[in-house]
């Protein structure tokens, strides 16, 4: 597997390991989270900024924000696989990453290499985009699987 970090890039240091696991298990819902966390570590408020603006930019954290249900707020989501030769792979995913109800886009060790969920208003919507992306990347037959059955998992990684 290739890499772009060094190990120093990717050096964690005691401080860094509290913070993520503060933040990705229990994020205070307040006008000032970075405050709260500070405080429950022991360091500033600009110095827990600037850490999540560090771990941001060596891609040790990816985003931070709320995940909901889909359904309890009217929308649909789905699940969508596409057969994309590794020549396209960085521009099929570019496009997609330019549609606002796409929340992830994995690559996979699979005939059907590009796995992505699409939340929008409608199905139909998804329907619409997903034939504006085969038209823009030249890439036919994306699956939509839309989940007949869903499972609440809790998913916690410890640092």
């Amino acid at each position: 597997m290739h890499t772009d970090h060094t190990d120093q890039d990717i050096y964690l240091d005691d401080i860094d390991r509290e913070l993520i696991n503060q933040i990705q298990s229990d994020f205070p819902i307040t006008t000032r989270p970075f405050q709260i966390i500070a405080d429950q570590i022991g360091i500033t408020e600009q110095e827990v900024l600037t850490r999540i603006y560090q771990l941001k930019k060596k891609k040790i954290i990816r985003r931070i924000g709320g995940n909901f249900v889909p359904e309890k707020l009217g929308f649909v989501s789905t699940l969508c696989a596409a057969k994309v030769p590794e020549d396209k792979i960085d521009e099929f995913s570019n496009i997609v990453n330019q549609y606002p109800g796409v929340t992830h886009n994995y690559l996979r060790d699979n005939p059907y290499n590009i796995w992505f969920t699409f939340i929008t208003a409608s199905i139909e919507e998804i329907e619409k985009n997903l034939i504006q992306i085969s038209e823009l990347t030249g890439i036919m037959g994306i699956l939509n699987l839309p989940a007949t059955k869903v499972f609440k998992i809790r998913a916690e990684f410890m640092v």
